[in-house]
C-alpha cells in the first residue's frame, strides 16, 4: 500500500532533507513551497498526510485550521513544523486541527518513526475487519490519485459470484473462510507496487502493471476454479452445483461460487471520478458473465469505441410454457395485471434476453430438453428458468439447468413472489 505525504515548505534544503528521509517503497512524498499550489494538489490527491512548517507566508495556526476545513472528509493526518518550542504555541497549533507538533530542529530518527506511526495509525484506520485489506474510503482516495497521474496503470474489479447463496448452505464462517481464500490466490500474484483493497463483502479492487493486468485475471480465474470445488461437499462437487435448504429456498439450484472480473487497461476517457470509474468496472465486469465459471472482461482503447461499454440490463419480459391452457390463461393474466410483458413465443420477446422463463417439465419430460436447450444459448445467459412439474423429481429438474424447481400444484403468489425475488438479483 502506496501512502501519499505532502510537505508544505518555502525553505530551500529542509523540504529536501525530510523527503529523503520520509519517501521509501511505501510512501510517496510530494513537496511544494507555494500555498495555493499545495492546495491543489491536496483538492486533486487527498494525501494521508500533510507536513506543514511555518516558514509559509500564514500563520501556523490559522493554516492548519484552514487544512483541517478543507479536508474535513478524507481528514488526513496534519503534523506542524515549527521553530517554536513555546508551550502556548504547541497548544494553539493543536487546538487548530494539528494531530502533532516537533520543534525544529527535530532529531531526524524521531523524525522518521513518527512518521511512520502515524502513518501506520492512518491507514490501520482504514481496513477491512475480516480480510485487513483497505477499505472503500482508502480505495476511493487511491483512485482519485490514480485519475490524476500522468501514467495511469491498469485497474481491476474482482467481483464474488452466488456468495450469499454458498453462506446460507455452508455458514457465514465457511463463507469467511473462502473469501481469504480469495485475498491469498490474489495476494499470490501482487508484484510490490500492486495494490488490493476490498470495496464490499465480495468485491474488490486491484491495480497493477498494464502489461500484466491481464495475465494477472486470467491466472485468477484459473486458479479460483481449480480449487473451489474443495470448498464443497463430495455430494455437491459431484453434481455440479448445491441444493439451498431452507424452507423458503427449498427447490432453488444455485451455482458454484466464481470470481467476474472487469478491467481496464489505458481507456480513462470520460471518467472524471473514482465512482465513475467504478461503475465503469462494474459494467465490463456484467459482460464476463457465463452461465457457470469464473470469466474476465478487459476494456482496452484499442478494442473499444466511445462509450461503448455499457451496463448488461434484463428486460421485464417472462416467457411461458405452459401445455395446460386454462393455468397458462390464468398465468399470462395474472402476471400482466402484474405489469409483466408476457409471451408465449420467444421470437416476440421485447428483446434478445427475457428475463424469466417459466417451463413446464410435462408429462414425459420433454420440457426439459427445452431447459436444456435455452439453458445452453448465449442469449440466455442471464434469463432464470423456472420449471413447473407433476412429476417430483428435484435432481432432474436442476440437472437440466433450472434455476427453481417448482412442484405443482403450486399457489400463483408463491410464483409470483419467485418472478419478484428473481428480478430483482437480476
Amino acid at each position: 500500500m502506496l501512502s501519499n505525504v505532502l510537505i508544505i515548505d518555502k525553505r530551500k534544503e529542509l523540504p529536501t532533507k525530510y523527503k529523503k528521509c520520509i519517501e521509501d517503497g511505501s510512501t510517496f512524498v510530494t513537496a511544494f513551497k507555494n500555498i495555493k499550489n499545495a492546495l491543489k494538489y491536496i483538492q486533486d490527491n487527498e494525501p494521508d498526510m500533510i507536513i506543514v512548517s511555518d516558514s509559509i507566508d500564514e500563520k501556523l495556526d490559522k493554516f492548519c485550521r484552514r487544512l483541517r476545513d478543507l479536508t474535513f472528509n478524507t481528514r488526513p493526518v496534519i503534523l506542524a513544523l515549527s521553530k517554536s518550542a513555546d508551550t502556548t504555541d504547541r497548544i494553539n497549533v493543536l487546538e487548530s486541527g494539528a494531530d502533532d507538533f516537533l520543534s525544529e530542529p527535530v532529531n531526524i530518527d524521531e523524525f522518521k518513526i513518527r512518521i511512520k506511526a502515524h502513518l501506520r495509525r492512518d491507514i490501520e484506520s482504514n481496513l477491512d475487519d475480516k480480510t485487513l485489506l483497505p477499505n472503500k474510503k482508502y480505495i476511493t482516495k487511491t483512485l482519485k490519485r490514480l485519475l490524476n497521474a500522468e501514467n495511469k496503470p491498469a485497474v481491476l474489479l474482482m467481483g464474488v459470484e452466488n456468495l450469499n447463496s454458498y453462506k446460507s448452505v455452508y455458514s457465514d464462517i465457511a463463507g469467511d473462510k473462502l473469501i481469504q481464500t480469495i485475498v491469498a490466490i490474489t495476494k499470490s500474484t501482487l508484484d510490490i507496487n500492486d495494490f488490493l483493497g476490498q470495496l464490499n463483502e465480495n468485491s474488490f479492487i486491484i491495480i497493477t502493471n498494464p502489461y500484466s493486468a491481464e495475465k494477472m485475471a486470467a491466472f485468477l480465474t484459473f486458479a479460483f476454479d481449480t480449487v473451489a470445488p474443495k470448498f464443497y461437499s463430495q455430494e455437491d462437487a459431484k453434481r455440479g452445483y448445491t441444493l439451498l435448504k431452507c424452507d423458503r429456498m427449498a427447490g432453488m439450484r444455485a451455482n458454484f461460487v466464481s470470481i467476474l472480473i472487469g478491467g481496464i487497461l489505458d481507456n480513462y476517457e470520460l471518467i472524471n471520478t473514482p465512482e465513475e470509474l467504478i461503475d465503469r468496472l462494474y459494467s465490463i465486469k456484467e459482460l464476463a458473465k457465463i452461465p457457470a465459471g469464473s470469466n474476465y472482461a478487459i476494456d482496452r482503447i484499442k478494442l473499444t469505441g466511445e462509450k461503448s461499454i455499457q451496463p448488461q440490463t434484463t428486460n421485464n419480459s417472462i416467457f411461458i410454457n405452459e401445455p395446460d391452457k386454462a393455468l397458462s390463461i390464468l398465468l399470462r393474466t395474472t402476471l400482466e395485471l402484474q405489469g409483466y410483458d408476457v409471451t408465449e413465443d420467444l421470437n416476440k420477446t421485447s428483446s434478445e434476453q427475457p428475463g424469466i422463463l417459466i417451463i413446464d417439465s410435462r408429462d414425459d419430460m420433454t420440457g426439459l430438453d427445452l431447459c436444456k436447450e435455452l439453458k445452453n444459448q448465449i442469449n440466455f445467459v442471464n434469463t432464470k428458468i423456472i420449471v413447473t412439474t407433476s412429476e417430483h423429481d428435484k435432481t432432474s429438474v436442476l440437472n437440466a439447468g433450472a434455476d427453481l424447481y417448482l412442484p405443482k400444484p403450486y399457489e400463483i403468489s408463491d410464483l409470483i413472489r419467485w418472478i419478484e425475488y428473481f428480478m430483482k438479483k437480476s
